[in-house]
Formats: C-alpha cells, sequence, structure tokens
C-alpha cells in the first residue's frame, strides 16, 4: 500500500499547555493550503458559537485552519444536546430504545445541516453486552440483562455520511459510537466522541477542497460487541474495502481522570499494533497532539472498541481515548495529573457519566488533534 501521508514539512515545535476553552495555535494554513475553504467558515463558526460546556474562559481568536473552528465551545452544543435526548428517553441512549432512535436523528440533522451526504444503514441487534469490572449491584444488572433481551434480534442503523467532494475510491474514514450503556446516558462514552465528529463535520462542511474523501460513521450496537460496525465492515466487499485507506476511531475523550491515548501503530503482532500503515495514522495523531500542547502515549490495541472489525479486515486503523474503567498508574499521574490507583472515568458504564463527567480540557485537546489528523491524511 502506498504511503498514507504526502510529506511534510518539519513539525511546529510543542506548544505550552493551554487552559480549558482556548483554541489551539495549529498552524494548519502552513501545512495545508488545500484548506481555504469557500466562505470564510472558521469566522463564521467562531461568530455562532454556542455557549462553552462547563468553562467560561474566552476563547481564542478564530484561526484559519480547521483546528481553530473547533473546540469545546461548539462541540459542547452536541453534549448537551444528547444529554437532552437521554433525559426525555429513559436516562440512556442504548442501541434498540427511542433514546438511540433520537440519538440517530439528532445527528443525522447536524450532518445534513452541514451539507454532508448521510444515509442510514440497518444492523441486527442481538447478543450480550460486554461489561466492565465497575461495581454495580445486583438490581442493576439484572434490570440491565432484561433490558438486553428485549432488544434482542430487533433491527436498528449505523449513520453513515460522506463528503460530496473527494476521490470516493480514496475515503478516509473517522467513527465513533452513539449509543450509550442502558445504565446511563453515555456522554464521555461517547458522546464526546460523537460530538468532535459532527463538530469537525460542520467545520468543514460537505464539500471541502481535499483531493480525499472524507466518510464519518456513528456506530451503534458497540455496547453490545461492536455490532454496528462489524455488520458495516462486514458488508464491505474487498473491492470496497480497498478504498478505505484509513480508519481513526473516537472512544471516550473526556475521562475526567485520565489522559491522551493513541491506539495502534505498537505492539508484538498484528492484534496488537494494527495492519501495515496503521503506525503511520498513530505517528500523526500523537504529532497533532502534541501541537495541540500535550504528550500522548502510543498504546497497543486492546480489543475493545470499534476499530476491531477494521484491523481485522486488514484497513490501517488507530484511535483516540482518555481511558476507561483501568486505573491510572503512578507515571501517568505524574505525566498528565491525577490520581494514581484511581480508575480513568469513575463514571464508567454508570448513570452519572452526565455532562458534569467530561473534562473540557482532554475534549478540546482530542478534538483539535483529530481534525487536523483528518486533514492531512485527507489531503494526502
Amino acid at each position: 500500500m502506498d504511503t498514507l501521508i504526502a510529506p511534510q514539512p518539519a513539525a511546529p515545535e510543542p506548544r505550552p499547555p493551554r487552559r480549558p476553552g482556548r483554541g489551539p495555535l495549529i498552524a494548519l494554513v502552513a501545512i495545508l493550503g488545500l484548506i481555504a475553504l469557500a466562505g470564510g467558515w472558521a469566522l463564521a463558526r467562531a461568530s455562532t458559537a454556542p455557549r462553552p460546556l462547563t468553562d467560561p474562559t474566552p476563547v481564542a481568536a478564530p484561526q484559519s485552519g480547521i483546528a481553530g473552528a473547533v473546540g469545546v465551545r461548539s462541540a459542547g452544543a452536541h453534549l448537551e444536546a444528547l444529554q437532552r435526548v437521554a433525559d426525555q428517553n429513559g436516562g440512556n441512549r442504548a442501541a434498540g430504545t427511542p433514546g438511540y432512535a433520537a440519538s440517530v436523528e439528532y445527528v443525522v440533522g447536524v450532518l445534513r445541516a452541514a451539507g454532508w451526504d448521510v444515509r442510514t444503514e440497518p444492523f441486527q441487534l442481538g447478543g450480550a453486552s460486554h461489561h466492565d469490572d465497575t461495581d454495580h449491584d445486583d438490581t442493576d444488572r439484572d434490570d440491565t440483562d432484561r433490558d438486553e433481551e428485549r432488544r434482542a434480534g430487533r433491527t436498528d442503523v449505523n449513520v453513515i455520511a460522506q463528503t460530496r467532494t473527494g476521490d470516493p475510491n480514496r475515503v478516509v474514514l473517522a467513527g465513533a459510537h452513539l449509543d450509550s450503556v442502558a445504565e446511563g446516558p453515555g456522554i464521555n462514552d461517547n458522546a464526546t466522541g460523537v460530538a468532535a465528529l459532527l463538530d469537525i463535520a460542520t467545520a468543514l462542511g460537505g464539500a471541502p477542497d481535499v483531493p480525499n474523501a472524507l466518510r464519518f460513521a456513528f456506530w451503534g450496537g458497540e455496547e453490545d460487541g461492536m455490532i454496528g460496525s462489524s455488520a458495516y465492515v462486514e458488508g464491505l466487499s474487498r473491492a470496497e474495502r480497498k478504498t478505505v485507506r484509513a480508519y481513526v476511531n473516537l472512544d471516550m475523550l473526556a475521562s475526567t481522570n485520565g489522559g491522551y491515548f493513541v491506539q495502534g501503530g505498537v505492539g508484538d503482532d498484528e492484534e496488537e499494533s494494527g495492519p501495515a500503515a496503521s503506525a503511520e495514522i498513530a505517528k500523526l495523531l500523537v504529532e497533532q497532539l502534541r501541537v495541540a500542547g500535550v504528550e500522548a502515549e502510543n498504546v497497543e490495541f486492546d480489543g475493545g472498541s470499534d476499530f476491531v472489525p477494521f484491523a481485522e479486515a486488514g484497513i490501517p486503523t488507530a484511535g483516540v481515548a482518555a481511558g476507561d474503567g483501568q486505573r491510572k498508574s503512578r507515571a501517568d499521574a505524574a505525566r498528565w495529573g491525577g490520581e494514581a490507583g484511581e480508575v480513568h472515568d469513575p463514571c464508567y458504564h454508570r448513570a452519572c457519566d452526565t455532562l458534569a463527567n467530561v473534562d473540557p480540557t482532554k475534549f478540546e485537546a482530542f478534538t483539535d488533534a483529530v481534525a487536523a489528523t483528518l486533514v492531512r491524511l485527507a489531503t494526502g
């Protein structure tokens, strides 16, 4: 396979860490002259940005690259919308429920308003969901099992959106799971990944001037065993799989005791590292997080998110995450702050995974880095 990323000038020097709510100063124009998108979308986005999620700090002046048009203020509005969806639908957005259907409706509306070509693709729900090792009382678990039994066998949908420009035979794909667990609203897990992609899609618009097509996917049934993403990959022909040059997975971007993890490209075998060229994507994500002001750790795939079916299909794959139910090491606490020995997300798969369970600093850094990475890949 040819290299995914076109040669670029040397990366800029790392910038100091930023306060929450301040846009990064990523000189993307110096890297990508192709991103002079019509209509001055960066200025338009800044002038209409919704109120911040949790942080009242003023935002820096709008930047001319894509990273200057995304961030916690604009993406935070999507988190608030998905919290409202959960509040209005039994406290969750699990696949096969009215909360998930309302989440799909919201995502489709945002993408179509941004000018993307949008469709929904059905898949069959079924099987038992995977659970974390955090404590839940027996009553909660029994209720969850009954909910899963009711949902099994139903049809649900993934949301697939694609730019109207770019070569459809050279696709850069990014995805985030849209469903929550039945126990809670799933704002960090994984409304954060969804909101980041929606913000990037809105900033780019549906017809960016890039040579490769961009495709964003919002998966259902991840909490039931990555059903939606697996069905999508299984439905691709061999020729269609070859058109996907890269897959970037976003899952849990704002864990309050988390860190900055880039998955893929390292490990002793392909199951841990992903297919050839996964390392290129992971390296680019690490570089863009450094530009955003943080030093990320490149880690192996752990088998626990929607990157799995893509890696197994031989598609170059990487992911970003702030951490889930694993405990923070002393080294990571020294590097990123937080409490060593405590889990990355104390509300992982619980009812308290609400807007209050979001770290805006991590959320913005990941959103900025993914935005810049996707544009680099789309122009490569």
